[in-house]
């Protein structure tokens, strides 16, 4: 039931609410009258095709319709505001999947298939995540190496210079605390010629004391990687992690006979398409497509599957594949820069990166970002998980961008999730921009409202409410052009 307060400007948003909400009612396909009812939703059954088959208790129907209407027109508007060519979401908890949004194809063919939740993506810097940082908590599980490593361990060429290099640890790279910086990497350079160059770099900030995000910490440990298992990281991560969990779609170097599965990289100069299969960003193209802060390939799917294992604390489908002791250690936050901001091993908590926390998941939730367009949010208090994955064309706008992020967060939160405590509080807030949003006009963050939602019960969610998370220039000692290329 919608409340009319006695407040005459409350009481016209609360009707302009109104009216927005018998809109949508009205306009959805195969509805007569307000006095008929709404036909069923069909099934929530995708065709797994070929390749690694779902089990069948993973997919569920969606919970609620209204999120996928919603969800799809967020891409819908996202699409017509030029920031995406495409894009697909998908919302699930640790039971499964609850509902796959998708609009665009794959290409600008004329036979180009539909995009799906099997459509392969460059995920940029979600390879963090999803292939790096569990990789080394992999190796610490096996009991192979610490958090608490010195680098100089695993790296003789730290072991020379000022005490500050020879100090860093394994555990201040996953949290960019190194105070290592990024360097242009040349055509043909060795990975051994990159980690010479990190040893040498002068004018370090003390290990510890100074957020600063760098692929350059990302690029090392899948060195680490490397010399601690003998396996290159793209060969590790299959064996240890991609095979038993059934993700066939998760892969560096994607082969071209999956070229029509493949949505094609964009980001070169002047918006030119680089092959498909080919990582967008250059310093992993450089090192041969195969590198620890990007160049994984992957599926809204296999990263479904991936979140699952994360909120089962390591087990999927009853096959453990990390400790309950490590998964607690990798979501568990680590203040950084004094405190204002928070990571995990390799993940986001609460930084100017963390648009797609949204404005609902709880303060235990944790995710990441792609450069290409690329999300995941999971929150195990909710026990929900967000994916996004799209065709980005617009690089400059990141403020909308990451309303998109926020905004597919929020809308899932809130017709999807289990809302924590004192979510009411944050409801309220919600109602108060709610006839901002409608009418298109921005919010208190400074950034338009792009839907509105409905909860279950009735009550109107809105959904940009969080400040825009973009980077400022310089912000956390970076450039501008590095800080735009992590949003």
């Amino acid at each position: 039931m919608l409340i009319i307060s006695s407040n005459p400007k409350r009481k016209f948003a609360r009707i302009m609410a109104l009216v927005y909400l018998l809109d949508l009612v009205c306009a959805s396909p195969g509805f007569g009258s307000l006095g008929a009812s709404p036909p069923a939703p069909p099934p929530f059954t995708p065709d797994p095709g070929p390749g690694t088959p779902l089990r069948a208790d993973s997919l569920h129907p969606p919970a609620n319709p209204a999120a996928l209407e919603t969800i799809e027109l967020l891409l819908q508007r996202a699409a017509s505001r030029g920031l995406i060519s495409g894009g697909v979401v998908v919302v699930g908890n640790g039971g499964g999947i609850l509902s796959v949004t998708a609009r665009g194809r794959l290409d600008n063919t004329k036979d180009a298939p539909a995009l799906d939740e099997r459509t392969i993506f460059d995920l940029a810097s979600l390879t963090k995540v999803a292939a790096t940082a569990p990789a080394v908590m992999k190796l610490l599980d096996q009991g192979k190496l610490s958090l608490s490593d010195p680098l100089s361990r695993w790296f003789p060429e730290f072991r020379k210079g000022r005490t500050s290099r020879r100090q860093i640890t394994v555990i201040e790279l996953l949290t960019h605390t190194s105070g290592l910086t990024d360097k242009h990497l040349r055509a043909g350079q060795s990975i051994d010629a990159v980690v010479r160059q990190a040893a040498g770099e002068k004018g370090l900030r003390a290990p510890g004391s100074h957020f600063r995000y760098a692929d350059l910490n990302f690029i090392l440990l899948a060195e680490l990687v490397r010399r601690v298992s003998g396996k290159p990281l793209d060969l590790f991560c299959r064996e240890q992690i991609y095979a038993p969990l059934g993700m066939g779609e998760t892969m560096f170097s994607p082969p071209s006979n999956l070229y029509r599965e493949l949505a094609p990289t964009l980001g070169g100069k002047k918006g030119e398409r680089f092959y498909k299969g080919v990582p967008q960003d250059a310093d992993a193209r450089r090192l041969g497509g195969v590198a620890g802060h990007a160049g994984l390939f992957s599926s809204a799917r296999d990263l479904a599957t991936y979140a699952r294992l994360m909120l089962g604390r390591g087990t999927l489908d009853g096959k453990r594949i990390f400790s309950q002791r490590t998964i607690s250690r990798m979501t568990a936050p680590h203040p950084c820069g004094r405190g204002s901001i928070e990571r995990g091993l390799g993940w986001d908590m609460d930084s100017p990166f963390s648009a797609p926390k949204g404005a609902l998941f709880s303060g235990k939730s944790f995710g990441h970002t792609g450069y290409s367009g690329s999300s995941i949010w999971i929150d195990p208090q909710s026990d929900l998980f967000v994916v996004l994955l799209t065709n980005r064309s617009d690089f400059r706008d990141i403020a909308s961008f990451n309303g998109l992020r926020r905004d597919v967060s929020t809308v899932a939160a809130a017709e999807l999730g289990k809302l924590p405590g004192g979510s009411g509080l944050a409801l309220q807030r919600a109602q108060r921009e709610e006839a901002r949003i409608i009418r298109g006009r921005p919010t208190a963050s400074g950034h338009a409202g792009m839907i509105s939602s409905r909860r279950p019960d009735g009550r109107s969610a809105s959904l940009n409410r969080h400040k825009v998370a973009g980077v400022q220039r310089g912000s956390h000692g970076k450039s501008g052009r590095r800080a735009r290329r992590r949003a």
